[in-house]
């Protein structure tokens, strides 16, 4: 059995590797940067282990190869499934023990479903970003920016939502004045130039806007609470805190390129899935801090009858 799978093997070449035996399937090969075409060039410290010029249906077949993209890919679908299973439980045990209102179940749907959207698409682009086709390519690149516009909708609208739960004014003002940034981003996508590379500090710009514009209802929030002192303050406001720490962390890790920029020739292809596994988790993590953060806002006030 052994001698038959290295008889399937494929030998490849992975730039400054020795020549290494990776079951894949007929057809798929890996890259060196150099070697990759141009659109796919968005890291030049990341060395090795592109996959290019792949037909969808062998873009699909490379979900199971080791490849940079290999850990990115799977720490989103796993994403997914975390997320659909907590959507399940949420809607059929705690919610119903909580003697939850019609709302509360309406605001818990669309904040899960965000979280799942955000995580497919962003599947849907690492998987799909090796495409031959250069204009397919960037309609999945467009599809991951959406749905990571979707899952920032999703964590303020949970949170807005319970957080003035007894301000009906404020919450309203919130959420639309969310809502509206979140549509300024897609109508943003649609110029010719936003998923170019002369625009990639703008993008970086635009989402940190949108992300750290939290922290504006945030301290409305704890100022309406009677601020710092306040036990209802002194609960949640380090969950936020945690949350925007992490996001930074995570954002400092993408710009900087760290660590495949200090060890570019020993082995970029395991730095490359780090640094990306450090992206992802840190948003897998952001989104079940307010997740938890969310339960508890319903489930406390429902039980203290506040």
């Amino acid at each position: 059995m052994h001698q038959k799978l290295l008889k399937s093997a494929h030998y490849i070449e992975l730039g400054s590797y020795q020549y290494w035996p990776v079951l894949v399937p007929r057809g798929i090969r890996l890259y060196t940067y150099e070697q990759i075409p141009v659109f796919l060039k968005d890291n030049p410290y990341i060395t090795d282990g592109y996959r290019a010029y792949l037909p969808s249906r062998l873009c699909l077949k490379s979900l199971f190869i080791l490849s940079n993209e290999t850990v990115n890919i799977w720490s989103h679908l796993l994403g997914f499934f975390l997320f659909f299973t907590l959507g399940i439980y949420d809607m059929t045990s705690v919610l119903p023990s909580a003697s939850a209102s019609r709302e509360d179940f309406v605001i818990c749907s669309i904040c899960l479903f965000c979280f799942q959207v955000c995580m497919l698409c962003s599947v849907g682009y690492h998987l799909f970003c090796c495409h031959r086709s250069e204009k397919t390519s960037r309609r999945w690149m467009a599809l991951d920016y959406a749905g990571i516009s979707i899952g920032i909708l999703g964590c303020y609208v949970s949170g807005v939502f319970y957080a003035f739960y007894c301000n009906n004014y404020w919450r309203q003002v919130y959420l639309i004045t969310v809502l509206a940034m979140i549509l300024a981003v897609f109508f943003a996508q649609i110029h010719p130039s936003y998923l170019t590379q002369q625009w990639h500090r703008l993008r970086s710009v635009i989402f940190c806007s949108v992300s750290g514009y939290g922290v504006i209802p945030t301290i409305h929030w704890v100022w309406l609470n009677g601020g710092v002192g306040a036990a209802i303050v002194q609960e949640f406001a380090p969950r936020v805190i945690v949350m925007y720490l992490i996001a930074a962390a995570a954002f400092l890790f993408y710009i900087s390129k760290v660590p495949e920029r200090y060890f570019p020739e020993v082995e970029g292809k395991y730095f490359s899935e780090f640094q990306r596994r450090s992206l992802a988790m840190a948003m897998l993590w952001m989104e079940m801090v307010t997740y938890y953060s969310r339960y508890s806002s319903i489930v406390k006030p429902l039980n203290t009858n506040l």
